[in-house]
């Protein structure tokens, strides 16, 4: 599975890697010829000849190798570059379209640790180390050819070190892959620690649980330590039997080659170019070495990545366009939202959220959503959105079955206030025009004065240019709620999700929030998960949900009398709230 999807990658980068692969045999070349030309100037020293020539033969043979080297690692540099961008590319533009249940199934910060240093790893074995296993290999048999050529004795000497401490190598490469894997696993395990702890560290800090978080991260990176030094065990193996193949070798063809110079059998100068060889026979061993090592890394970070592609995403999220604006033109007759016994639950394994929910929502006006804590509100809204399918019935949006609007279009008449109210880390104008960056400066003007954010602009110190810091930071809960209305505002949805949003408000901004959701009401639906009498009161309708079912439906006065829950709530939890 892992070969396939690295020629896949490597594949759009074939020219470049051949050139670098003719560049890395002309170097090998020139580097082949230096014994040789080596020989020549100790025979020309032994004969009283002129050294000139064979110098200026060496010289020049020294220093075209040294330019073609340079040139290819720069070209190998490059491309594994390349190759890195191009997995990155992939990579966040497959997890930013993933589905939220395949998400939840996840750890963000292993999907980071995919996306960074597995992606890095893929680099290095897709230009590298391939080129470098190629031309070691070629330039390995091309050394040994030569060797045969100075002397047949000595080669099989040679031979006969490189088979049996090559071969225990080569035992070692499958364990070196499998260890990789698990390093960068327990890399990745490490990434999610920390996502975790830094992503609540206002929750940890308060709560005094700093070292209790400590020891969690720190537990992680012991595991990734504890994995990392069994791979780097296997690589110091691999390294230490590399260098052992040519010093045993060393040791053993000056053994032999001395008894035959001493014998008459070869001279001194077969004896030292064959030396020269088997010296230079180093760098081939050790590049075949290297290449097969950061081959087995690679493929376990290919595997990772490529696990990655079998997660289930959104397919029409980001392409599809919206349909023709017929809902702006409504008179407001038809529901716009329809759910029809619709049913839902996030695991097969756990008990369902919603069971049968039927209740529609007219296209003007406001429609509340109360319950208690765990009833499925926030669930109906993720349905809305298709962040998740229904396992039973049908949600209908302007009479159009949910499941067939593309969902850049249906997200496109759609304003979603999330109880979170998040914030983006930039300036408060990119933040206003996250979700429409086309809108003009009148209408952001009219955001700003739906929401009631005129006050904050005016006192920050850039006004809509002003730097938020990460999270939000900077900004109290209302007024980050406040620009997650406006945000949504902004889009002039034809559907307007609010979930709690007013939870952070105080009394006065609560106030103004009702105004402005009522004004909102007038032209578009606008369906609000609501704890705050003042959100429930002025709604035209309201839907009562209880263990994931709609137990009630009806207007605030009606459902005070003709409901016990939706009575004990009016009068416990909304005036509390």
């Amino acid at each position: 599975m892992s070969w396939p999807a690295l020629i896949a990658r490597i594949r759009p980068h074939r020219r470049t890697l051949v050139l670098s692969g003719v560049l890395a045999l002309l170097g090998a070349a020139g580097g082949l010829a230096q014994p040789l030309a080596a020989r020549e100037v100790i025979e020309a020293l032994g004969d009283d000849e002129s050294l000139l020539a064979p110098l200026l033969v060496l010289g020049a043979l020294v220093a075209f190798s040294a330019v073609v080297v340079a040139a290819n690692f720069w070209l190998l540099e490059r491309t594994s570059e390349r190759i890195v961008l191009g997995a990155r590319r992939e990579l966040a533009s497959r997890l930013l379209r993933l589905r939220l249940s395949a998400l939840d199934r996840e750890a963000p910060g292993d999907l980071v640790a995919r996306a960074t240093s597995d992606s890095t790893l893929l680099g290095s074995v897709s230009s590298t180390a391939l080129v470098q296993l190629v031309i070691g290999a070629v330039t390995l048999v091309a050394s040994i050819v030569l060797m045969g050529v100075v002397d047949l004795v000595l080669l099989g000497v040679t031979l006969a070190v490189l088979v049996v401490v090559g071969g225990a190598i080569a035992l070692l490469l499958p364990r070196i892959m499998r260890a990789t894997e698990r390093q960068q696993e327990a890399v990745g395990g490490l990434g999610a620690a920390l996502e975790r702890a830094l992503g609540g560290l206002r929750t940890v800090k308060a709560s005094g649980a700093e070292e209790r978080e400590t020891r969690a991260v720190t537990e992680a990176a012991h595991r990734a330590y504890e994995r990392g030094m069994e791979s780097a065990g296997y690589q110091a193996i691999v390294g230490t039997g590399t260098g052992l193949i040519v010093q045993v070798a060393f040791l053993a063809v000056l053994g032999v080659g001395g008894a035959r110079v001493a014998s008459g059998d070869m001279g001194v100068g077969d004896l030292i170019a064959f030396l020269l060889y088997l010296f230079y026979l180093a760098d081939p061993i050790t590049a075949v070495s290297q290449g097969a090592t950061q081959l087995q890394q690679g493929l376990a970070a290919v595997r990772r990545i490529d696990a990655v592609t079998t997660l289930p995403v959104e397919e029409d999220g980001a392409t599809a366009d919206a349909p023709p604006a017929a809902l702006a033109a409504s008179d407001g007759a038809s529901p716009l939202v329809v759910f029809d016994r619709v049913s839902f639950g996030y695991r097969a394994d756990r008990p369902a959220v919603l069971h049968e929910v039927s209740f529609d929502v007219p296209a003007r006006g406001v429609t509340a959503i109360v319950g208690p804590s765990g009833a499925g509100k926030t669930t109906l809204f993720a349905l809305l959105e298709r962040f998740y399918e229904p396992d039973a019935g049908t949600i209908r949006f302007e009479g159009r079955d949910l499941g067939t609007w593309p969902r850049a279009a249906l997200r496109g008449q759609i304003g979603y206030v999330e109880q979170e109210a998040p914030v983006l880390a930039g300036t408060l104008r990119d933040n206003l025009l996250y979700a429409a960056p086309d809108a003009g400066e009148d209408a952001l003007r009219a955001a700003l004065q739906e929401a009631r954010l005129e006050e904050v602009v005016g006192r920050l110190p850039e006004g809509l240019d002003t730097e938020i810091a990460a999270r939000g930071a900077s900004l109290s809960g209302g007024e980050r709620q406040r620009i997650a209305i406006a945000r949504a505002l902004l889009r002039r949805p034809a559907l307007l999700l609010l979930d709690e949003a007013a939870s952070q408000l105080d009394a006065v901004n609560e106030m103004a929030l009702r105004d402005t959701v009522a004004r909102a009401g007038e032209s578009r639906a606008v369906l609000a998960i609501a704890h705050r009498l003042s959100m429930v009161v002025s709604a035209r309708r309201i839907v009562v949900l209880e263990h994931g079912r709609v137990r009630a439906t009806g207007a605030h006065g009606e459902l005070v009398r003709s409901d016990a829950l939706y009575a004990e709530l009016a009068a416990t939890q909304f005036t509390a709230a």
